[in-house]
Protein backbone atom coordinates (compact mmCIF):
# COMPACT_ATOMS: atom_id res chain seq x y z
CA UNK A 1 0.00 0.00 0.00
CA UNK A 2 1.36 3.44 -0.91
CA UNK A 3 1.71 5.90 1.96
CA UNK A 4 -0.32 9.08 1.49
CA UNK A 5 1.40 12.40 2.20
CA UNK A 6 0.25 16.00 2.18
CA UNK A 7 -2.74 17.65 3.76
CA UNK A 8 -6.42 18.41 3.33
CA UNK A 9 -8.98 20.46 5.18
CA UNK A 10 -11.10 18.30 7.49
CA UNK A 11 -14.28 18.55 5.41
CA UNK A 12 -12.34 17.16 2.41
CA UNK A 13 -11.20 14.09 4.34
CA UNK A 14 -13.23 11.94 1.96
CA UNK A 15 -10.78 12.79 -0.82
CA UNK A 16 -7.91 11.49 1.31
CA UNK A 17 -9.90 8.33 2.07
CA UNK A 18 -10.62 7.74 -1.63
CA UNK A 19 -6.97 8.38 -2.52
CA UNK A 20 -5.77 5.91 0.13
CA UNK A 21 -8.34 3.35 -1.05
CA UNK A 22 -6.93 3.50 -4.60
CA UNK A 23 -3.54 2.45 -3.26
CA UNK A 24 -5.02 -0.18 -0.95
CA UNK A 25 -6.93 -1.73 -3.87
CA UNK A 26 -3.77 -1.95 -5.98
CA UNK A 27 -5.04 0.53 -8.57
CA UNK A 28 -2.27 3.06 -8.02
CA UNK A 29 1.51 3.15 -8.26
CA UNK A 30 2.17 6.86 -7.65
CA UNK A 31 -0.08 9.90 -7.95
CA UNK A 32 -1.05 13.33 -6.74
CA UNK A 33 -4.49 14.87 -6.25
CA UNK A 34 -5.45 18.46 -5.41
CA UNK A 35 -8.57 20.55 -4.97
CA UNK A 36 -9.12 24.30 -4.82
CA UNK A 37 -12.28 25.92 -3.49
CA UNK A 38 -13.01 29.55 -4.33
CA UNK A 39 -9.40 29.90 -5.51
CA UNK A 40 -7.94 28.54 -2.27
CA UNK A 41 -6.18 25.15 -1.97
CA UNK A 42 -8.07 22.74 0.28
CA UNK A 43 -6.45 19.43 -0.75
CA UNK A 44 -2.87 18.60 -1.74
CA UNK A 45 -2.03 14.92 -1.48
CA UNK A 46 0.59 12.67 -3.03
CA UNK A 47 1.85 9.16 -2.49
CA UNK A 48 3.28 5.95 -3.86
CA UNK A 49 6.28 5.47 -6.09
CA UNK A 50 7.80 7.54 -8.88
CA UNK A 51 10.43 5.43 -10.60
CA UNK A 52 13.06 4.19 -8.14
CA UNK A 53 11.96 6.35 -5.24
CA UNK A 54 8.97 7.74 -3.41
CA UNK A 55 6.64 10.26 -5.02
CA UNK A 56 7.52 13.64 -3.51
CA UNK A 57 5.65 16.92 -3.33
CA UNK A 58 7.68 18.27 -6.27
CA UNK A 59 7.31 15.14 -8.43
CA UNK A 60 5.80 15.83 -11.84
CA UNK A 61 4.30 13.32 -14.25
CA UNK A 62 3.30 12.95 -17.88
CA UNK A 63 -0.07 14.61 -18.52
CA UNK A 64 -0.85 13.06 -21.93
CA UNK A 65 -3.91 14.80 -23.42
CA UNK A 66 -4.60 16.71 -20.23
CA UNK A 67 -1.94 18.97 -21.80
CA UNK A 68 -4.66 20.19 -24.17
CA UNK A 69 -6.13 22.09 -21.24
CA UNK A 70 -2.91 24.10 -21.01
CA UNK A 71 -3.06 24.82 -24.75
CA UNK A 72 -6.70 25.90 -24.50
CA UNK A 73 -5.83 28.17 -21.58
CA UNK A 74 -3.15 29.90 -23.66
CA UNK A 75 -5.54 30.36 -26.59
CA UNK A 76 -8.30 31.82 -24.42
CA UNK A 77 -5.89 34.19 -22.67
CA UNK A 78 -5.01 35.55 -26.12
CA UNK A 79 -8.71 35.78 -26.98
CA UNK A 80 -9.25 37.66 -23.71
CA UNK A 81 -6.49 40.11 -24.66
CA UNK A 82 -7.97 40.70 -28.11
CA UNK A 83 -5.05 39.13 -29.97
CA UNK A 84 -7.09 36.16 -31.19
CA UNK A 85 -10.72 35.88 -32.22
CA UNK A 86 -12.59 32.59 -32.11
CA UNK A 87 -14.57 33.35 -35.27
CA UNK A 88 -11.63 34.50 -37.39
CA UNK A 89 -10.42 31.91 -39.94
CA UNK A 90 -7.13 30.28 -39.02
CA UNK A 91 -5.90 31.23 -42.51
CA UNK A 92 -6.18 34.91 -41.57
CA UNK A 93 -3.33 34.33 -39.11
CA UNK A 94 -1.63 31.60 -41.13
CA UNK A 95 -2.25 32.03 -44.90
CA UNK A 96 -0.66 28.72 -45.92
CA UNK A 97 -3.34 26.89 -43.94
CA UNK A 98 -5.95 27.80 -46.58
CA UNK A 99 -4.82 24.91 -48.83
CA UNK A 100 -7.09 21.90 -49.43
CA UNK A 101 -10.33 23.75 -48.71
CA UNK A 102 -9.37 25.01 -45.25
CA UNK A 103 -9.65 28.75 -45.90
CA UNK A 104 -12.90 29.24 -43.95
CA UNK A 105 -12.09 27.15 -40.85
CA UNK A 106 -12.37 29.47 -37.82
CA UNK A 107 -10.23 29.07 -34.74
CA UNK A 108 -13.22 27.86 -32.72
CA UNK A 109 -13.57 24.80 -34.99
CA UNK A 110 -9.97 23.82 -34.25
CA UNK A 111 -10.49 24.28 -30.51
CA UNK A 112 -13.84 22.49 -30.71
CA UNK A 113 -12.51 19.52 -32.74
CA UNK A 114 -14.68 20.38 -35.75
CA UNK A 115 -12.05 21.34 -38.35
CA UNK A 116 -11.57 17.81 -39.70
CA UNK A 117 -7.79 18.32 -39.71
CA UNK A 118 -7.05 15.25 -37.63
CA UNK A 119 -4.23 13.52 -39.53
CA UNK A 120 -1.14 14.18 -41.62
CA UNK A 121 0.50 12.00 -44.25
CA UNK A 122 3.30 10.88 -44.29
CA UNK A 123 3.83 10.48 -40.54
CA UNK A 124 5.95 13.07 -38.75
CA UNK A 125 9.26 11.90 -37.31
CA UNK A 126 10.84 13.00 -34.05
CA UNK A 127 13.32 15.03 -36.10
CA UNK A 128 10.39 16.77 -37.84
CA UNK A 129 8.87 17.64 -34.48
CA UNK A 130 12.14 19.06 -33.20
CA UNK A 131 12.54 21.22 -36.34
CA UNK A 132 8.89 22.43 -36.11
CA UNK A 133 8.78 23.71 -39.70
CA UNK A 134 7.90 20.25 -41.14
CA UNK A 135 5.01 20.05 -38.66
CA UNK A 136 3.45 23.34 -39.73
CA UNK A 137 4.03 22.51 -43.42
CA UNK A 138 2.32 19.14 -43.02
CA UNK A 139 -0.67 20.71 -41.28
CA UNK A 140 -0.96 23.44 -43.91
CA UNK A 141 -1.02 20.78 -46.63
CA UNK A 142 -3.40 18.44 -44.80
CA UNK A 143 -6.82 17.66 -46.21
CA UNK A 144 -9.74 17.61 -43.73
CA UNK A 145 -11.12 14.14 -43.01
CA UNK A 146 -14.68 15.49 -43.21
CA UNK A 147 -16.33 18.71 -44.34
CA UNK A 148 -15.22 21.26 -41.73
CA UNK A 149 -17.96 22.25 -39.34
CA UNK A 150 -20.28 19.36 -40.36
CA UNK A 151 -19.16 16.99 -37.62
CA UNK A 152 -16.64 16.69 -34.84
CA UNK A 153 -13.88 14.26 -33.96
CA UNK A 154 -11.07 14.28 -31.45
CA UNK A 155 -7.98 16.06 -32.85
CA UNK A 156 -5.67 13.69 -30.96
CA UNK A 157 -2.35 15.24 -32.03
CA UNK A 158 -3.23 18.06 -34.40
CA UNK A 159 -5.16 20.34 -32.07
CA UNK A 160 -2.07 21.37 -30.11
CA UNK A 161 0.13 21.95 -33.14
CA UNK A 162 -2.58 23.92 -34.97
CA UNK A 163 -3.08 26.21 -32.00
CA UNK A 164 0.69 26.46 -31.52
CA UNK A 165 1.17 27.86 -35.02
CA UNK A 166 -1.63 30.39 -34.60
CA UNK A 167 -0.13 31.48 -31.26
CA UNK A 168 3.30 31.77 -32.88
CA UNK A 169 1.91 33.94 -35.67
CA UNK A 170 0.44 36.49 -33.22
CA UNK A 171 3.01 36.42 -30.41
CA UNK A 172 6.28 35.22 -31.96
CA UNK A 173 6.37 32.44 -29.35
CA UNK A 174 5.32 28.81 -29.40
CA UNK A 175 2.35 27.90 -27.26
CA UNK A 176 4.73 26.26 -24.79
CA UNK A 177 6.80 29.41 -24.49
CA UNK A 178 3.71 31.60 -24.17
CA UNK A 179 2.20 29.35 -21.49
CA UNK A 180 5.46 29.32 -19.49
CA UNK A 181 5.92 33.09 -19.60
CA UNK A 182 2.37 34.42 -19.40
CA UNK A 183 0.50 31.80 -17.36
CA UNK A 184 2.75 29.40 -15.44
CA UNK A 185 5.20 32.13 -14.44
CA UNK A 186 2.74 34.62 -12.91
CA UNK A 187 0.84 31.87 -11.10
CA UNK A 188 3.93 29.93 -10.00
CA UNK A 189 2.75 26.74 -11.69
CA UNK A 190 4.96 23.66 -11.99
CA UNK A 191 3.27 22.93 -15.35
CA UNK A 192 5.09 22.56 -18.65
CA UNK A 193 3.99 22.02 -22.24
CA UNK A 194 7.65 21.30 -22.97
CA UNK A 195 9.83 20.09 -20.11
CA UNK A 196 12.61 22.62 -19.34
CA UNK A 197 16.21 21.37 -19.05
CA UNK A 198 17.10 20.15 -15.58
CA UNK A 199 13.58 19.15 -14.57
CA UNK A 200 13.52 15.63 -16.01
CA UNK A 201 14.96 14.27 -12.77
CA UNK A 202 11.62 15.06 -11.10
CA UNK A 203 9.58 13.35 -13.84
CA UNK A 204 7.90 10.11 -12.79
CA UNK A 205 8.28 7.46 -15.46
CA UNK A 206 5.05 6.29 -17.07
CA UNK A 207 4.12 2.69 -16.26
CA UNK A 208 1.82 0.69 -18.58
CA UNK A 209 -1.28 -1.02 -17.21
CA UNK A 210 -0.95 -4.31 -15.37
CA UNK A 211 -2.66 -7.40 -16.77
CA UNK A 212 -5.12 -7.20 -13.88
CA UNK A 213 -6.05 -3.64 -14.82
CA UNK A 214 -6.50 -4.54 -18.46
CA UNK A 215 -8.77 -7.40 -17.48
CA UNK A 216 -10.94 -4.94 -15.57
CA UNK A 217 -11.56 -3.15 -18.85
CA UNK A 218 -12.75 -6.24 -20.71
CA UNK A 219 -16.32 -5.93 -21.84
CA UNK A 220 -16.19 -2.12 -21.89
CA UNK A 221 -17.62 -1.38 -25.36
CA UNK A 222 -15.64 1.83 -25.83
CA UNK A 223 -12.35 0.19 -24.84
CA UNK A 224 -12.94 -2.70 -27.20
CA UNK A 225 -13.90 -0.37 -30.06
CA UNK A 226 -10.75 1.73 -29.54
CA UNK A 227 -8.56 -1.37 -29.41
CA UNK A 228 -10.00 -2.51 -32.74
CA UNK A 229 -9.61 0.94 -34.29
CA UNK A 230 -6.01 1.45 -33.21
CA UNK A 231 -5.02 -1.68 -35.12
CA UNK A 232 -6.90 -0.68 -38.29
CA UNK A 233 -4.72 1.58 -40.49
CA UNK A 234 -7.83 2.85 -42.29
CA UNK A 235 -9.60 4.07 -39.14
CA UNK A 236 -9.56 7.77 -38.29
CA UNK A 237 -8.39 6.91 -34.78
CA UNK A 238 -5.32 5.12 -36.12
CA UNK A 239 -4.65 7.78 -38.76
CA UNK A 240 -4.88 10.56 -36.17
CA UNK A 241 -2.45 8.86 -33.78
CA UNK A 242 0.06 6.24 -34.91
CA UNK A 243 -0.63 7.09 -38.55
CA UNK A 244 0.44 10.72 -38.03
CA UNK A 245 3.70 10.19 -36.13
CA UNK A 246 6.51 7.71 -36.70
CA UNK A 247 6.53 5.88 -33.38
CA UNK A 248 9.93 5.23 -31.79
CA UNK A 249 11.01 4.05 -28.36
CA UNK A 250 12.11 7.60 -27.50
CA UNK A 251 8.77 9.06 -28.53
CA UNK A 252 6.89 6.47 -26.46
CA UNK A 253 8.86 7.30 -23.30
CA UNK A 254 7.40 10.05 -21.13
CA UNK A 255 10.75 11.87 -20.94
CA UNK A 256 11.23 11.73 -24.72
CA UNK A 257 7.75 13.08 -25.42
CA UNK A 258 7.97 15.84 -22.80
CA UNK A 259 11.29 17.18 -24.11
CA UNK A 260 9.92 18.15 -27.54
CA UNK A 261 6.92 20.39 -28.09
CA UNK A 262 3.94 18.11 -28.68
CA UNK A 263 1.26 20.42 -27.30
CA UNK A 264 -1.61 17.97 -27.59
CA UNK A 265 -0.10 15.38 -25.29
CA UNK A 266 3.48 16.13 -24.23
CA UNK A 267 3.05 18.17 -21.06
CA UNK A 268 4.16 17.45 -17.51
CA UNK A 269 3.12 18.70 -14.10
CA UNK A 270 1.44 17.77 -10.85
CA UNK A 271 -2.06 17.99 -9.46
CA UNK A 272 -1.49 21.04 -7.24
CA UNK A 273 -0.39 23.12 -10.23
CA UNK A 274 -3.21 21.84 -12.47
CA UNK A 275 -5.89 22.59 -9.87
CA UNK A 276 -4.48 26.09 -9.41
CA UNK A 277 -4.56 26.66 -13.18
CA UNK A 278 -8.23 25.69 -13.45
CA UNK A 279 -9.09 27.77 -10.40
CA UNK A 280 -7.50 30.79 -12.13
CA UNK A 281 -9.40 30.07 -15.35
CA UNK A 282 -12.72 30.03 -13.50
CA UNK A 283 -12.07 32.74 -10.93
CA UNK A 284 -9.39 34.57 -8.98
CA UNK A 285 -6.31 33.04 -7.36
CA UNK A 286 -4.07 35.22 -5.20
CA UNK A 287 -5.22 38.32 -7.05
CA UNK A 288 -4.70 36.73 -10.50
CA UNK A 289 -7.62 36.01 -12.83
CA UNK A 290 -6.59 34.69 -16.23
CA UNK A 291 -9.89 35.32 -18.02
CA UNK A 292 -12.78 37.74 -17.81
CA UNK A 293 -16.08 36.01 -16.95
CA UNK A 294 -17.31 36.30 -20.54
CA UNK A 295 -14.19 34.48 -21.78
CA UNK A 296 -14.50 31.82 -19.08
CA UNK A 297 -18.00 31.27 -20.45
CA UNK A 298 -16.44 30.17 -23.77
CA UNK A 299 -14.63 27.42 -21.87
CA UNK A 300 -17.90 25.80 -20.77
CA UNK A 301 -20.16 26.71 -23.71
CA UNK A 302 -20.73 23.65 -25.96
CA UNK A 303 -19.06 23.87 -29.35
CA UNK A 304 -19.57 20.25 -30.41
CA UNK A 305 -21.38 17.23 -29.04
CA UNK A 306 -22.66 13.83 -30.06
CA UNK A 307 -20.98 10.98 -31.90
CA UNK A 308 -17.26 11.56 -32.24
CA UNK A 309 -16.07 10.72 -35.76
CA UNK A 310 -12.61 9.74 -34.51
CA UNK A 311 -13.33 7.97 -31.23
CA UNK A 312 -16.66 6.45 -32.17
CA UNK A 313 -18.38 7.40 -28.91
CA UNK A 314 -20.25 10.37 -27.51
CA UNK A 315 -18.03 13.34 -26.68
CA UNK A 316 -18.60 17.03 -26.01
CA UNK A 317 -16.20 19.96 -26.40
CA UNK A 318 -16.16 23.69 -25.82
CA UNK A 319 -13.52 26.06 -27.20
CA UNK A 320 -10.57 23.91 -26.21
CA UNK A 321 -11.90 21.85 -23.33
CA UNK A 322 -13.78 18.61 -22.78
CA UNK A 323 -17.29 18.98 -21.39
CA UNK A 324 -19.41 16.54 -19.36
CA UNK A 325 -20.90 13.69 -21.32
CA UNK A 326 -19.62 10.37 -22.59
CA UNK A 327 -17.07 7.89 -21.21
CA UNK A 328 -14.15 10.34 -21.21
CA UNK A 329 -15.65 12.59 -18.50
CA UNK A 330 -15.61 11.10 -14.98
CA UNK A 331 -17.14 14.14 -13.29
CA UNK A 332 -20.63 15.47 -12.71
CA UNK A 333 -22.93 16.54 -15.53
CA UNK A 334 -22.72 20.25 -14.72
CA UNK A 335 -23.29 23.09 -17.23
CA UNK A 336 -20.49 25.12 -15.62
CA UNK A 337 -17.84 22.37 -15.80
CA UNK A 338 -14.93 22.25 -18.23
CA UNK A 339 -11.63 20.40 -18.17
CA UNK A 340 -9.52 17.79 -19.87
CA UNK A 341 -8.47 14.19 -19.40
CA UNK A 342 -5.45 12.21 -20.55
CA UNK A 343 -4.93 8.57 -21.46
CA UNK A 344 -2.69 8.13 -18.40
CA UNK A 345 -5.76 8.76 -16.23
CA UNK A 346 -4.83 12.39 -15.57
CA UNK A 347 -7.89 14.61 -15.24
CA UNK A 348 -8.50 18.22 -14.26
CA UNK A 349 -11.54 20.47 -14.36
CA UNK A 350 -13.23 23.54 -12.97
CA UNK A 351 -16.90 23.75 -12.03
CA UNK A 352 -17.83 27.14 -10.66
CA UNK A 353 -15.62 27.73 -7.62
CA UNK A 354 -14.46 24.08 -7.45
CA UNK A 355 -11.21 23.10 -9.21
CA UNK A 356 -9.89 19.53 -9.17
CA UNK A 357 -6.82 17.78 -10.56
CA UNK A 358 -5.40 14.27 -10.46
CA UNK A 359 -2.10 13.11 -11.98
CA UNK A 360 -0.93 9.46 -11.81
CA UNK A 361 2.05 7.67 -13.33
CA UNK A 362 0.37 4.33 -14.04
CA UNK A 363 -1.98 3.94 -16.97
CA UNK A 364 -5.05 1.98 -15.95
CA UNK A 365 -6.85 1.56 -19.25
CA UNK A 366 -6.83 2.90 -22.79
CA UNK A 367 -9.51 5.54 -22.39
CA UNK A 368 -9.00 9.12 -21.32
CA UNK A 369 -10.59 10.01 -18.02
CA UNK A 370 -11.81 6.46 -17.51
CA UNK A 371 -11.49 4.30 -14.45
CA UNK A 372 -12.92 4.11 -10.96
CA UNK A 373 -9.83 5.55 -9.31
CA UNK A 374 -10.37 9.10 -10.61
CA UNK A 375 -14.17 8.86 -10.37
CA UNK A 376 -13.88 8.07 -6.66
CA UNK A 377 -11.77 11.16 -6.11
CA UNK A 378 -14.05 13.44 -8.12
CA UNK A 379 -17.17 12.21 -6.32
CA UNK A 380 -15.48 12.75 -2.94
CA UNK A 381 -14.50 16.28 -3.91
CA UNK A 382 -18.06 17.11 -4.96
CA UNK A 383 -19.50 15.68 -1.75
CA UNK A 384 -17.17 17.83 0.35
CA UNK A 385 -17.80 20.89 -1.79
CA UNK A 386 -21.54 20.48 -1.36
Amino acid sequence: MGEVHGWCEPCFGGVRDAFARNFADGRELGASVAVCQAGRPVVELWGGLAGDGAWRRDTIAFLASATKGLVAAAALVLVDRGLLDLDTPVAAYWPEFAAEGKSEIPLRWVLGHRSGVVAVDPPLTLADIRLRTPVRDALAAARPAWQPGRGHGYHCLTMGWLVCEVVRRVTGRTVGEFFAEEIAGPLGLDLHITLPPGTDGRLAGLVPPTERQLLRGRGHPQLEALNRAIGDPTSLFHRSTFGSVAVTAELLSSAGTCQVEIPSCGGAGNAAALARLYAALAGEVDGVRLLRPETTAAACTPEAGGMDLVLGCHTAYSSGFMLPGGPMWPGADSPAAFGHAGVTGAFAFADGDLAFAYVPNRMAELIEGGGDRVRRLVEAAYRAHG
